[in-house]
């Protein structure tokens, strides 16, 4: 194994070496400084100026090419004294609208500017060069970023800064973002949004940095819409203003952008409400299609299908919000109207069954049905009711007057014993009066039973018509309801 030496205490002498070393190192830096000013004021007394007029010379006079480059901290001579930070944005896009997730991709072009109190020289001094195209590697960049922000910076790399002779340092960028953004979606798709953007210093305080805007609102405002590219979001103004925001730590200087965004819903008007509205009124003129057949009940529920799907489809673009949509309130509205008519065109095909089988209305739909729900429907039900009872009942008088069919078969036969002593064509006449009174009992219950059945149907549409009416009316109420929030 390899034995560890010990320690050993610096000497005097070692001491004496590592000071003078440093002072020789001191001495060489002293030396190249004082060879570059000689050489200056040597070109510039003597006028050949072909080194000071390139980028490089001003490069190495500014100390950029070199380890002393000022990069370790805030580029002021007073710690004292806050840099300032003044921002501006170019918004050109709104790129995509996740309402599920409410996120915001934009792509704008981003300019930050502050100074640099080391970095100054007389343009005059170098053939009139007063900017400079320098990496941003080279100097002090403030730490902004998006608090709004949720992914990582897409934006493409911008590999120079430009440098002015004042100090000044131009950082412009383009910058595209994925921020996050609370949605109002209650009047999707004539919906206004609203997105903040919050630009300030990650570890800065307000000692150190102090954000300011470079335009106001209206200058912001006009300048991007002049950039802004139409799509499916209309830029309808930008807010901007200074705020301190305090914090934990400290207080923080930050600039808000208060983007407001219009949507455009032709697309929305198309594939959505259009369908949404041909489908309920397709669904309103089903119920005049006659109730005796069976092809009412199967086109509704081919059009509840074909609604289903229109919802499924706005389900998408929706997130789970606690204010829903007032163009999903309709929707939905709609769809339980719909069901209730399938359920009317179920009961009224089942009463109609009844009819058939169950000749006498019962006396509880009579009450409500024919006599209040008619009444306050204006649909007059008394006359054929009048008459339905008294041929009901002149019909129980007779049927109770006249004997039995097999009664009257005995009696018939009883007569035509006795009487077969008459004349052939008496007893012709008597065989024919039987006959014909077969023949009207007979045609007696056939329309008492048509009778009970034409109840059956006067009560099948009385209960349709107030179906048809009640959807008529909620659908009414519910779109004047949509129509005024989109409006107002």
């Amino acid at each position: 194994m390899q034995r560890l030496l010990p320690l050993q205490e610096p000497t005097h002498q070692g001491i004496k070496a590592e000071e003078t070393n440093a002072e020789q190192l001191y001495t060489a830096a002293s030396i190249v400084n004082a060879s570059r000013i000689s050489m200056l004021c040597f070109f510039r007394s003597t006028g050949i100026s072909q080194n000071i007029c390139s980028y490089d010379t001003l490069i190495a006079n500014l100390s950029l090419d070199s380890d002393s480059r000022p990069l370790k901290g805030r580029p002021v001579k007073d710690w004292r004294d806050p840099s300032l930070i003044s921002i501006d944005i170019d918004l050109e896009a709104v790129l995509d609208m996740d309402e599920k997730l409410q996120l915001l991709s934009s792509l704008m072009t981003f300019t930050a500017i502050w100074e640099n109190e080391y970095l100054t020289w007389n343009p005059e001094d170098f053939c009139g060069i007063s900017r400079l195209h320098i990496l941003p590697e080279l100097v002090w960049t403030p730490d902004i970023y998006v608090s709004e922000r949720t992914e990582e910076d897409q934006s493409p790399p911008v590999p120079y800064i430009l440098l002015h002779s004042n100090g000044t340092i131009y950082w412009q960028r383009p910058l595209r973002i994925v921020t996050a953004c609370s949605l109002d979606l209650y009047k999707f798709p004539f919906d206004i949004q609203k997105c903040n953007l919050t630009f300030g210093p990650y570890t800065y305080s307000v000692e150190d940095i102090i954000m300011v805007q470079k335009t106001n609102s209206t200058q912001e405002t006009t300048t991007s819409q002049r950039n802004f590219a139409k799509g499916e979001w209309l830029l309808k103004g930008i807010d901007v203003f200074s705020k301190n925001v305090t914090n934990e730590d400290g207080i923080y200087s930050k600039v808000i952008y208060e983007i407001t965004i219009q949507r455009t819903p032709v697309l929305y008007i198309i594939n959505l409400i259009v369908p949404a509205c041909f489908l309920v009124l397709v669904d309103i003129a089903s119920m005049f299609i006659p109730m005796e057949g069976g092809e009412r009940l199967g086109f509704k529920i081919t059009v509840v299908l074909g609604f289903s799907v229109l919802l499924l489809i706005l389900n998408d673009f929706l997130p789970n919000s606690e204010i829903p949509p007032i163009l999903g309130i309709f929707c939905t509205v709609c769809l339980i109207i719909m069901i209730v008519s399938i359920i009317d065109s179920i009961f009224i095909s089942y009463m109609l069954h009844l009819s058939a089988v169950r000749p006498d209305v019962p006396k509880w739909l009579k009450i409500w049905v024919l006599g209040r729900l008619a009444y306050i429907m204006c649909i007059s039900t008394k006359k054929d009711a009048v008459e339905n009872s008294t041929v009901i009942s002149n019909t129980k008088k007779e049927t109770s007057d006249t004997p039995s069919s097999q009664e009257t078969e005995l009696q018939d036969r009883r007569h035509l014993l006795k009487e077969h002593q008459d004349s052939p064509e008496i007893k012709l006449l008597k065989r024919l009066l039987v006959e014909i009174l077969m023949i009207r009992r007979h045609l007696i219950m056939s329309k008492k039973e048509e009778e009970a059945k034409s109840e059956w149907h006067l009560v099948a549409f009385v209960l349709d018509r107030f179906i048809l009416i009640l959807y008529l009316f909620t659908v009414l109420i519910i779109a004047i309801i949509v129509v005024v929030v989109w409006v107002f």
